[in-house]
């Protein structure tokens, strides 16, 4: 089922979610929605909070190429373990703060380590654009959006944007 996407600014997506304790059958289903709602939007990520939850949860799939084999991934409790020194600049945009983008400098490799919705470990390293959307995706898990990671002003700019969208979108 697809989910409603909270838009920038809401004070939920400015708060560190607790780590989930115990993987049942409603988060598991919370993920699926993630998926549903992250693939019709359309988006590479996802982050509970982003949906109204506060629990450590994130799914992606960066696989954007036609005809290639989708890879969702479903982390409860992701975590970065180690990042490289070489960083690397994408352009970031956000499901909660659309139309806008701006680039972001971030490790060019991480490795990850999370728990599958069956409960098992998992590690990965990760690079490109995993990298990048994993990091804006645990970002989100500790209260930070990708335009935090800009310079004040470009922030109230594009802060001023979303308060206005809300505003239009209020009006209907």
């Amino acid at each position: 089922m697809k989910r409603p996407i909270l838009y920038h600014p809401d004070p939920r997506l400015k708060k560190t979610c607790p780590p989930v304790e115990d993987i049942t059958d409603d988060l598991r289903s919370l993920a699926d929605d993630m998926l549903a709602t992250m693939y019709a939007a359309p988006g590479i990520g996802l982050a509970a909070p982003q949906v109204g939850v506060l629990q450590r949860l994130i799914v992606l799939d960066c696989v954007k190429e036609e005809g290639e084999t989708p890879r969702p991934l479903v982390m409860f409790n992701p975590e970065v373990i180690a990042a490289s020194d070489e960083m690397n600049t994408y352009e970031e945009g956000c499901l909660s703060i659309p139309e806008q983008f701006a680039d972001v400098t971030r490790p060019a490799e991480v490795e990850v380590k999370w728990i599958d919705a069956d409960g098992n470990e998992h590690r990965e390293g990760m690079d490109k654009l995993w990298a990048t959307c994993v990091q804006h995706e645990i970002d989100h898990l500790n209260g930070t959006l990708f335009i935090d990671h800009l310079k004040p002003l470009r922030r109230q700019m594009i802060t001023r944007k979303m308060v206005k969208f809300k505003r239009e979108l209020a009006r209907g």
